[in-house]
């Protein structure tokens, strides 16, 4: 480009200077100022369109008004009514105890039988009556039961004998008796495993079954081995079992009880 041309040439043509201008690149570099133009102006167009057709379609469709639904409290006054409550029932009438015959108890006294004003009743009188200060008329006493002397009027606490109970401890209970600690413990530490050992038992496990009796005092009593091994087992679960000291007894009904206590005992002797 020529020296005259330059200040008065534009910034695409002195970088174009000498260079194919046909090729696209010039021809879309010189148009790009027109182009954005255009692109810009088209968008607004499209969006002033839509927003045109936006508000002419509220200015036309009026939403209906949307009901306020309230809701009403009755605030009326309620009477208070008393529930009425049925009569109670009257208590039943007591029954009046029957009387039992009863004949004045005479004084014996010797007198001649012209001097006799009242005699006295016959044995025959006397039969199923009661004899008493004076004479009440009344039922024969026959199967009636006669509260005995010292009951007023008929009415009060009899005292009775307790019936005694069989002495048997239970051999079955709600809940058995409890030894206090910790049982295991007990059993394992107290028991003496030389003992098969030192009377020449094998190799191998050896079970032994006890029963004792737990009283109402948790006192240990009738020690007895059910099921003895030998070899002096039977008589280390005994000694062990005596040595436990007091129980907590058994329990049936809510109340302690005498009762059956079985205990197994596995003594393992071990290969040397």
């Amino acid at each position: 480009m020529e020296t005259t041309k330059i200040l008065s040439a534009s910034f695409l043509d002195i970088l174009f200077d000498g260079r194919n201008k046909a090729y696209g690149a010039y021809e879309l570099r010189n148009t790009y100022n027109r182009r954005l133009v255009k692109a810009l102006g088209a968008t607004g167009l499209v969006i002033a369109t839509f927003m045109g057709a936006s508000a002419l379609r509220g200015a036309t469709s009026k939403k209906a008004p949307v009901p306020i639904i309230t809701t009403v409290v009755d605030l009326t006054e309620i009477k208070e009514t008393k529930k009425v409550e049925p009569p109670a029932p009257a208590p039943p009438k007591l029954q009046e105890p029957r009387k039992i015959e009863i004949k004045q108890f005479v004084v014996p006294k010797i007198v001649l039988d012209k001097d006799v004003v009242t005699p006295p009743p016959s044995q025959e009188d006397l039969t199923d009556v009661k004899i008493g200060l004076k004479d009440v008329e009344g039922v024969k006493m026959g199967d009636i039961a006669v509260p005995p002397e010292g009951v007023p009027d008929g009415r009060g606490v009899i005292e009775t004998k307790p019936v005694e109970k069989d002495d048997l401890p239970f051999t079955k209970v709600e809940k058995e008796a409890e030894y206090p600690g910790d049982w295991t413990r007990f059993l394992t530490t107290n028991l003496r495993g030389e003992v098969p050992v030192d009377n020449g038992a094998a190799p191998g496990n050896y079970r032994v079954l006890v029963q004792f009796v737990v009283d109402i005092n948790g006192a240990v009593s009738d020690i007895r081995v059910l099921k003895d091994p030998g070899f002096g087992m039977g008589a280390e679960a005994i000694r062990v079992i005596r040595k436990s000291g007091k129980w907590k007894p058994a329990v049936q009904n809510g109340n302690m009880v005498k009762a059956f206590r079985s205990q197994p005992i596995t003594f393992q002797v071990m290969e040397q």
